[in-house]
């Protein structure tokens, strides 16, 4: 693969390459189902069609090789600002290290900003110990410890 990588919102046909790549890791392995893409199907239908949240692609010669999710969260605090939350960052393993991670984040704050962001924020597992220096590298910083609560 070495054609240029275009970035664009992603369709119900990616939806088998993106759960592939969420699958794709020890984390990813142990949560995700790839062999039954009923539920990830209903999923994105009910993201697609939101307004304040997208899934988008990174593509190169006709393939998925990245994805992320953006969602624009409203709130009261900051003035009232928006913020965009970066969720399931996943470039595929063959094309790692090419520079498709730091071309889908940029994308996705350009993104936030054209939706007005005043911030972007996304969580990562505590293990994910590289994508923690990359984010950084990016110029976000670690500035709050996560929770959460499994509802299933």
């Amino acid at each position: 693969m070495t054609g240029p990588v275009v970035v664009r919102r992603a369709t119900a046909e990616d939806v088998p390459a993106i759960v592939a790549m969420l699958a794709d890791d020890e984390l990813g392995a142990r949560r995700e189902s790839p062999g039954d893409l009923g539920p990830y199907l209903r999923a994105f239908e009910a993201i697609d069609a939101a307004d304040h949240e997208l899934l988008a692609v990174a593509e190169r010669d006709g393939a998925v090789v990245g994805t992320l999710q953006l969602t624009v969260l409203r709130g009261l605090s900051r003035g009232g600002a928006s913020r965009a939350q970066i969720e399931a960052v996943r470039v595929a393993s063959s094309t790692r290290g090419q520079g498709l991670g730091e071309r889908l984040v940029r994308w996705a704050v350009e993104e936030a900003r054209a939706r007005g962001c005043a911030i972007v924020q996304f969580t990562s597992d505590k293990s994910r110990v590289d994508a923690h220096r990359f984010y950084r590298r990016l110029g976000f910083a670690q500035s709050h410890e996560g929770f959460k609560l499994e509802l299933s």
